[in-house]
């Protein structure tokens, strides 16, 4: 089944709570910070002497989010082009390599999002508070500087220490507004400008981003129910932002000849093949001159034909991996399959482990200066330890949207729905995956005689859903 983008607002009701725990139990999920992971993270940081703090930065989050990875600004430059300075949290500020501390970030790898909250990869003191890009706070934090072209185009990369301070916490929502209504000043006001003109260059180089949307649960009337969410404009630039330090990143690592690199091999003939036949049986025209990273941009998620070819679409995205290399011998695969160029995981240190070594890697590679010894000594294990806890973190993923959406069901079995067939196994087509019109539920069908409809309406019934013991399942009708 393909993978579904979540996201929380609120919290979900108490009878969750019981599966929810079962969940935690099951994957082993870390529990409360040891004392002396607490006692080190109520140290004090090591400052910069760089002060950045004139700088007038600004985040864009989930209203929510307290954890805050990047702060930005954006200006035009005298001679043409823009300057885009974008702030990462300076994690390794922090956390001292060795310590108690790092030991259980390497423990944890990644923050859990459970839909009764996270599970943080570092102390909230942290993650929420002292290492967090909060508006008003002075804090440390590795200051990318990227000058573009009038087209978009990197032509110069500084990246180092700073101290920061962000001047507003904005979500997308607000971001949008303001930039559709005109009210947004200059440095907003150029993320559309900036953001268009990568998006631009992400499809000439045959780059893709799925418009794919998003299931979360939201509270209304004092109960829990779960919507789409259609991704705004304003969070495409927003990620053109995030990607474009990424591959700054990956080339500067490249260039330095030791780093971590985000991979993605180009897919197989066969896995392309396939997304072939599935177009022609959701009627899409994908002539062969059209490149997939084309059709995928001329694609409405709002059709469900479209939505059900995006969906499966998500399926060449799989086989990412991490990618050490070091002493000047490069990887056979450098590139990013989706990007469609070298790439790098350096924006979420708060959130993510590799993003702290991969921006350790680009202070030296700038500065003219090796690897330090300790950023060398835990790269050939990264790998691993990202693949272990990305697969933990998907799992959580799964299962509490399974949990979530059994939970709001378990009351209508033997209910009939409207839904549209979003996906169907190969190997035996009466079995596939469901999308309902209402609620917000993906979910399994099965149970028919005859082949499943790819793209089409249908009408199903609901079998079981049960949260923590049967997941939601559909029949055809």
């Amino acid at each position: 089944m393909p993978r579904r983008h979540f996201r929380v607002t609120g919290a979900p009701q108490a009878p969750l709570r019981a599966a929810l725990r079962a969940l935690r139990t099951e994957l082993g999920v870390p529990g409360f910070f040891p004392a002396d992971v607490l006692a080190e993270a109520g140290q004090p940081a090591r400052l910069p002497a760089y002060d950045a703090t004139d700088i007038p930065l600004f985040t864009i989050d989930p209203p929510s989010s307290e954890d805050l990875d990047q702060a930005m600004h954006l200006s035009r430059r005298e001679q043409g082009g823009y300057r885009v300075q974008y702030a990462i949290a300076d994690v390794a500020a922090f956390v001292a390599p060795g310590g108690a501390l790092d030991a259980e970030a390497h423990r944890r790898v990644t923050t859990l999002y459970f839909p009764d909250g996270k599970v943080p990869l570092h102390p909230t003191r942290l993650s929420e508070g002292a290492a967090s890009l909060l508006p008003g706070q002075t804090c440390p934090a590795v200051l990318w500087t990227i000058d573009l072209g009038p087209d978009g185009r990197t032509e110069v990369t500084d990246v180092r220490r700073a101290l920061v301070r962000s001047r507003a916490k904005l979500d997308y929502a607000t971001v949008q507004r303001r930039i559709d209504d005109g009210t947004a000043e200059e440095p907003l006001a150029l993320l559309k400008e900036v953001g268009t003109l990568r998006e631009a260059l992400e499809v000439e180089r045959g780059g893709i981003s799925l418009n794919v949307p998003e299931q979360e649960i939201v509270e209304k009337d004092g109960t829990y129910e779960l919507a789409y969410r259609a991704p705004l404009p304003a969070d495409g630039w927003n990620a053109q932002i995030s990607l474009l330090a990424g591959m700054a990143a990956a080339e500067l690592m490249l260039d330095h000849g030791t780093g971590v690199l985000r991979t993605l091999p180009a897919a197989p003939d066969g896995a392309v093949g396939r997304l072939r036949r599935t177009a022609l049986a959701l009627r899409i025209d994908w002539p062969h001159h059209v490149s997939y990273a084309q059709l995928v941009r001329s694609l409405d998620p709002h059709r469900p034909h479209h939505a059900a070819f995006l969906q499966e679409c998500t399926t060449l995205l799989r086989g990412a991996g991490y990618t050490v290399f070091r002493d000047g011998v490069l990887p056979e695969v450098t590139a990013h399959a989706a990007v469609a160029a070298p790439y790098a995981h350096c924006t979420a240190p708060l959130r993510r482990l590799v993003d702290r070594y991969a921006s350790e890697t680009c202070l030296a590679a700038a500065a003219g200066l090796p690897t330090p010894e300790w950023v060398l000594a835990a790269l050939d294990a990264l790998p691993k330890e990202m693949a272990e806890g990305s697969r933990r973190a998907g799992t959580v993923e799964r299962e509490c949207v399974d949990i979530v959406e059994a939970a709001l069901l378990k009351d209508r079995v033997g209910e009939i729905f409207e839904a549209c067939v979003v996906d169907v196994q190969e190997h035996d087509p009466t079995v596939g995956t469901v999308q309902l019109e209402s609620p917000a539920v993906f979910a399994r069908i099965s149970g028919g005689t005859t082949a499943l409809p790819l793209g089409e309406h249908l009408r199903v019934r609901l079998t079981q859903a049960d949260p923590g013991t049967a997941k939601a399942q559909f029949e055809p009708a």
